[in-house]
C-alpha cells in the first residue's frame, strides 16, 4: 500500500512538472530526468544473449534509495549504465583469480552476476521478511509486500 502511495505521489509530481520528475542538478539549468516507466536491462551488444531480457519496471523500486542499486551515483553526476567501464562492464564469466587478483571483485564486474546478486538478492531477502511476519503469529492488518521473481523464468519472459 505504501508503495503504490508512493507512485501516486510520483505520477502527481510527474504531471505537475511537465510529465517529468525532475532533479536538480549542481548548477542553473542542470537537470536529470527520472524513467518512470519499463527499463529493458540487457546483455552488452558483444554478448550473444542466452535468455530474453528483463523488464525492470522502475517505478515499483521507488521506495528504495537510488544508491541501492546505482551505488557509486553521487547526486550532482549523471547516472550511468552499470555497464560503464569500470562497474560492471565484464562480459566474460570469471572462472578464478589470477595469481593476486581477488575473485568476489572480478565476479562482480561480471555485469550478470552484479545485476543477480543485486536483484535476486534483494528480493529473497525480502521473501524470508515475509515468511518471519507470516511465522511470527502476529495479526497483520496489511497485506505483505509482493517479494518480486527470485527464478530466472520469473524475470527472462519470453516476448
Amino acid at each position: 500500500m505504501y508503495k503504490i502511495g508512493i507512485g501516486v505521489v510520483c505520477l502527481i509530481l510527474a504531471l505537475i512538472f511537465g510529465n517529468a520528475l525532475i532533479v536538480s542538478g549542481k548548477g542553473e539549468g542542470e537537470t536529470m530526468c527520472i524513467p518512470m516507466g519499463v527499463i529493458q536491462l540487457k546483455p552488452p551488444e558483444s554478448v550473444e544473449a542466452k535468455r530474453p531480457f528483463v523488464e525492470f519496471n522502475h517505478p515499483i523500486h521507488f521506495g528504495d534509495t537510488c544508491q541501492t542499486c546505482h551505488h557509486q551515483w553521487e547526486f550532482d553526476e549523471p547516472v550511468l549504465s552499470c555497464q560503464t567501464e569500470g562497474c560492471h562492464d565484464g562480459v566474460v564469466a570469471p572462472t578464478k583469480a589470477e595469481k593476486g587478483e581477488d575473485v568476489e571483485e572480478l565476479k562482480i564486474t561480471y555485469y550478470k552476476n552484479a545485476y543477480h546478486k543485486q536483484c535476486i538478492t534483494c528480493h529473497k531477502e525480502l521473501k524470508q521478511k515475509n515468511q518471519k511476519l507470516e511465522l511470527s503469529g502476529r495479526v497483520l492488518k496489511e497485506n505483505l509486500p509482493n517479494t518480486g521473481p527470485t527464478g530466472c523464468k520469473e524475470c527472462h519472459v519470453p516476448e
